[in-house]
């Protein structure tokens, strides 16, 4: 592979630009705008027109918000970040805003609009359907163009290594290829609408505690296999403009300043053709991490110590220390990524949005993504018959919860619960205006009644009342911090141990931001896990509560049973005073992840031989379904080709998600390979068939520099889960070295 330092191109891109245009007729005055010219040579021929303000300009977005006494920029939307147009030549202002589960920042400081929500990252990603990943990236990327943004900070694509991790809602999961997958689509789908979408945070950005200064202890091939190969599928699927380096260190390096990381990963070994743009506060040089690769220092006058990428590397530039072709590189990338999505020809700016049409997205996938853990007895799906059903806790008569920090949305309608603490950052704490009280209530007549589950008394009470009870449960999470348990807040547990004594016809509905200590499952009856719902979350609830759709979400994350059964039992100073959980010490320095390595999630319990409480990829239903004999079969290239027969064996309709994992030569865990959604009316069969690219099979080869398919003896497990496998098929491999990109 050619070590050619990436950002020598883009000069030699412009000459030939500027040699061809001499060539023939003169050029228009903005040759640039030519559409029909590739984004290389469109962002070269800028290049080549700037002056050296206008390059340092770009390359320094600046807070779009006022803040610690500044004024908003002038042009800016109140938003994330803000690069001033360059009217000279022709080009928009970058406007960027948070929006990985739908657009935070409004269309300016005083538009009270709000946006539409969608359900969490792990939502979208339990719903197993890429479709639906690509359907709410395409809302949320829309909206935002219709608000005037251009750039979104969205992809969040960091696994789940830790259940307590304050941002798990926001990604995508425990394994690799389902998270590179679900957040590539969603990618796909901002990108659709002439919006740059970012792909964050980069990389193994695991746990907020800490998150400023710790580092990431992680051994290079296992990051390559786990953290690295989420990133790699994502970016493959995805092509996001912009890819975020994070605040952590990585092996001792801060992400924005790791060459490994940013040049020989992503730049040369992917080839990454976009721009590395910093997170907020991330920043801790300009010759560094210039050189390291980063192109885009975001708010630095605002959350970095100095603006490093003005006058400390107008500086080095100028002494040689850092070269111009890698200063014009970092132009080059910023523009040239504006040119491929279309925000240059498409310019963002103020349009209708049909709410009503975007809420219909977020409601389908609160519906795809919703996990029914346990149905004892049949209780659900509920009957329109009832005649009395209670509705208890979690402010259910208001709305549905979501998670803190950045990504919190403002739904059309506003936050229905003010005033819960933490009202400063990272709250204030949001819901949204979708009340499971109303929604159930229609469905029976209006024979429901509410408690608020502050008094546990009345609560059981109104439970002991009624046909069926209902108890919401929810767990704030936000960025910045982690939980220092898996509890749940409150006198929520013994709320719900309560109601299902008063009640045993008593079902669960979880408002999280992942798994929860549940001391009383066995005394409920049923449990659906709705993650943060989004939007549409009460209706959408309702309808999966009485059968209207049927609960087809299979869990992205493995659910352990205790703290017990992590990797690391205890996380160093997790907590928040202010929601009542003082951190216990100081965070720590460094956080090992060689524990599990690339085992994590179902691998780290399958290599110890350990049983979580619910398994990765499990889910029930309202019917059944059974497989057909697995066959498989191999090429010279290493492909392997699966296919089976689905039959929904039920009396209702539904989807199912058969799953494929591999058990490779010499591994002790399984891992996942392949897997399709598939709906089926009662007793219908189809006959699924999954081809997988060799690379699923590979080990990252650092000799080598690349994926290597070992020679021997393969088992293809066929399941409903990781843990429930129905069919197994052995396969023997050829030794073949994947070559490209592949998925």
């Amino acid at each position: 592979m050619s070590r050619r330092s990436p950002y020598l191109l883009a000069s030699a891109i412009a000459l030939a630009v500027v040699a061809g245009a001499a060539a023939g007729e003169p050029p228009p005055a903005r040759p640039w705008m030519d559409a029909a010219l590739s984004p290389d040579a469109r962002a070269a021929l800028v290049v080549q027109a700037m002056t050296p303000d206008e390059k340092f300009q770009l390359i320094t977005a600046r807070y779009g918000s006022g803040s610690d006494g500044r004024p908003m920029p002038d042009g800016a939307l109140g938003s994330a970040g803000f690069v001033p147009a360059l009217a000279r030549l022709g080009l928009p202002a970058l406007q960027e805003t948070d929006a990985g589960l739908g657009v935070a920042r409004p269309l300016n400081a005083h538009s009270s609009d709000g946006a539409t929500a969608l359900p969490s990252g792990l939502a979208t990603a339990a719903s197993w359907d890429p479709a639906v990943a690509e359907a709410g990236g395409a809302m949320i990327g829309l909206e935002a163009h219709r608000k005037g943004f251009n750039v979104l900070l969205a992809g969040g694509v960091n696994l789940l290594r830790d259940p307590r991790n304050g941002r798990n809602f926001e990604y995508a999961g425990e394994d690799p290829l389902l998270a590179g997958i679900m957040a590539g689509h969603a990618v796909r789908g901002v990108q659709s609408q002439h919006v740059v979408s970012t792909l964050k945070h980069y990389a193994v950005n695991d746990l907020e505690t800490g998150r400023n200064t710790m580092n990431a202890k992680l051994d290079p091939v296992a990051a390559r296999e786990s953290d690295l190969r989420a990133f790699e599928i994502a970016l493959g699927i995805g092509e996001p403009g912009s890819v975020m380096c994070a605040y952590n260190r990585v092996n001792g390096t801060y992400a924005c300043e790791n060459e490994w990381l940013l040049d020989q990963v992503l730049k040369r070994d992917w080839g990454f053709k976009g721009f590395v743009m910093s997170d907020w506060g991330a920043v801790h040089s300009a010759a560094k991490s210039a050189l390291a690769g980063l192109d885009q220092e975001s708010a630095g006058e605002t959350f970095d110590p100095q603006v490093y990428f003005d006058g400390p590397l107008r500086e080095a530039v100028a002494a040689g220390e850092v070269p111009q072709a890698r200063l014009d590189d970092m132009v080059q990338r910023i523009l040239r990524s504006l040119f491929a999505v279309g925000a240059i020809d498409h310019p963002a700016g103020p349009a209708p949005i049909d709410y009503a049409a975007d809420a219909k997205v977020a409601q389908d996938a609160a519906e795809a993504g919703a996990v029914l853990l346990r149905n004892e007895g049949g209780l659900l799906p509920l009957a329109g018959t009832l005649k009395s059903v209670a509705v208890i806790g979690a402010h259910a008569d208001k709305g549905v919860l979501a998670g803190g920090g950045s990504s919190a949305v403002t739904a059309p309608g506003g936050n229905p619960v003010v005033g819960l603490a933490p009202t400063a950052w990272p709250g204030p704490v949001k819901y949204h205006p979708s009340a499971p009280l109303a929604a159930i209530a229609r469905r029976v007549g209006g024979n429901a009644r509410y408690a608020s589950g502050a008094d546990i008394a009345a609560a059981a009470e109104l439970a002991a009342s009624s046909e069926v009870a209902v108890v919401f449960v929810q767990q704030w999470a936000a960025e910045s911090f982690d939980r220092p348990g898996m509890a749940l807040d409150g006198n929520q547990d013994a709320l719900v141990a309560a109601v299902a004594k008063a009640n045993p016809r008593t079902v669960v509905v979880l408002e999280n931001n992942g798994p929860v200590a549940m001391p009383w499952l066995a005394q409920t009856a049923a449990v659906l896990e709705a993650w943060y719902p989004g939007n549409a979350g009460g209706e959408a609830i309702a309808r999966l509560l009485f059968g209207e759709v049927d609960p087809s979400g299979r869990l992205p994350l493995s659910w352990p049973r205790d703290e017990s059964q992590l990797p690391r039992p205890a996380i160093a100073g997790a907590g928040l005073a202010e929601i009542g959980l003082p951190p216990q010490g100081k965070p720590a320095d460094t956080v090992d992840y060689d524990i599990e390595g690339a085992d994590v999630g179902y691998r780290w319990f399958q290599r110890r031989g350990e049983k979580p409480l619910f398994p990765f990829g499990y889910g029930l239903g309202y019917t059944t379904f059974g497989y057909g004999p697995l066959a498989v079969a191999t090429d010279a290239t290493g492909a392997v080709t699966a296919s089976f027969t689905v039959t929904n064996t039920g009396r209702r309709a539904g989807a199912d998600v058969p799953q494929l994992y591999a058990r490779l030569p010499g591994e002790a865990a399984s891992r996942l390979v392949g897997w399709q959604k598939v709906a089926l009316q009662p007793g219908e069969t189809k006959r699924i068939r999954l081809a997988l690219p060799a690379v699923r099979f590979a080990r990252y080869d650092e000799r080598d520099h690349g994926w290597r398919v070992a020679a021997g003896a393969c088992h293809l497990l066929l399941g409903h889960s990781s843990a429930q496998i129905e069919q197994q098929a052995k396969l023997r491999l050829p030794g073949v070295f994947p070559a490209g990109m592949q998925r």
